[in-house]
């Protein structure tokens, strides 16, 4: 086979996805990876793996049993609150759902462990990329050392060095943000706040998509979001740094609330995170340009909705499969690829993005019915 040896950048799970998949198929790829060791920094916290895209990935890399093994039993519980704390829906987890809780850190790590020696190298930060025509490009690292390639694939996030060789696209501010807190040993130390979540996961929605999101991950940890729609000079004026000052101007949003779910802001265990919330245009896309391709949030960054990593490593798998199934001519596994991933993409995006914009009772009704369905 004539395949060329593939350059994957970024070490997220759709990269790792790719990487994992093309292995089993026996076709060389590297993955090149900013962060200077697997544990550098934490990996964020629990992902739903959905039977429509993630669990196929999962398929295609064969790592459905150890997937299994890291599932976190009873997670799928699904509760929903009025800002006075009223139930107004409380699922729970009958162990049949489609969308089976993980921490993104276990998943990440079956995958790395699934992986060569050397596949992934760290440390390795990419400043820039350039044609250098015929299908070949150049990847400079912050160290200023170059590698070249024949295919290169831009797994690289939000912010990837690879998506200008195919679009002038860049993600914008959607208007809204997230807040992270989180409070730990609940169940002895934030009790109240832990009977509100509940087992699983909690919405407290009100309009506009403003709300309080809170999941429970492993070891009596919950992880709360915050959702503000504002502008970015509104959470300028918040000085982050002092997160007990911080902490209270955000829960100020949320005054008459339900003391059990403010607690969740004022109460948290560490400072508040501020997370603003970056898109791309629903329905990004480019034209082919020989040799370079891009996969997850390089390719489709979404407004949260569930869909980021799956999609991501769906993409991953099916641009491995195309790439199997195409050996020899790589420029039709790419456009197969992306001919496909464009509607796709697109399709996931719009998941949940009528409800940012209705008022109170529709937008409880519209989550409810949202969870509902997605949990049958």
């Amino acid at each position: 086979m004539n395949t060329p040896h593939i350059t994957i950048i970024g070490a997220g799970l759709g990269g790792l996805t790719l990487a994992r998949v093309l292995h089993i198929h026996r076709i060389p790829a590297t993955v090149y990876e900013a962060e200077p060791a697997p544990m550098a920094r934490a990996q964020g916290g629990m992902l739903d793996i959905h039977d429509y895209n993630g669990q196929l990935a999962i398929e295609a890399a064969g790592l459905t049993d150890e997937f299994r093994d890291i599932i976190l039993q009873g997670r799928q519980a699904m509760r929903i609150l009025a800002p006075d704390g009223t139930i107004l829906l409380d699922k729970a987890d009958g162990g049949n759902g489609g969308r089976p809780e993980v921490q993104r850190g276990d998943l990440r790590q079956i995958l790395l462990d699934s992986l060569p020696v050397g596949a992934v190298q760290w440390g390795r930060k990419v400043v820039s990329t350039r044609s250098l025509g015929e299908g070949h490009h150049e990847v400079t690292f912050a160290d200023g050392d170059t590698i070249t390639t024949s295919l290169l694939v831009g797994a690289d996030g939000a912010w990837s060095r690879v998506r200008p060789l195919l679009s002038d696209a860049t993600p914008a501010y959607t208007g809204m943000s997230y807040v992270e807190t989180y409070l730990f040993d609940v169940d002895t130390r934030h009790p109240a706040a832990a009977q509100a979540v509940g087992s699983g996961s909690m919405a407290a929605p009100a309009a506009g998509g403003k709300g309080i999101q809170a999941q429970r991950e492993m070891g009596g940890t919950i992880h709360t979001y915050v959702v503000l729609r504002e502008p970015r000079e509104w959470f300028d004026a918040i000085d982050f740094a002092d997160g007990a000052a911080a902490a209270a101007r955000i829960a100020k949003e949320f005054d008459g609330w339900a003391p059990e779910l403010t607690a969740l802001i004022t109460d948290g265990d560490v400072p508040p995170l501020l997370r603003p919330i970056f898109a791309l245009p629903l329905g990004h896309k480019w034209e082919r340009v020989p040799g370079v391709t891009l996969l997850g949030d390089a390719a489709h960054l979404l407004t949260p909705n569930g869909e980021g990593a799956n999609s991501a490593m769906y993409d991953g798998a099916e641009l491995a499969k195309a790439i199997a199934a195409h050996p020899c001519d790589i420029e039709t596994a790419l456009t197969q690829y992306e001919e496909a991933m464009f509607p796709r993409s697109a399709e996931f995006g719009s998941i949940g993005a009528e409800l940012h914009d209705l008022d109170d009772d529709d937008a409880v009704a519209g989550l409810i019915k949202l969870y509902t369905e997605n949990s049958n």
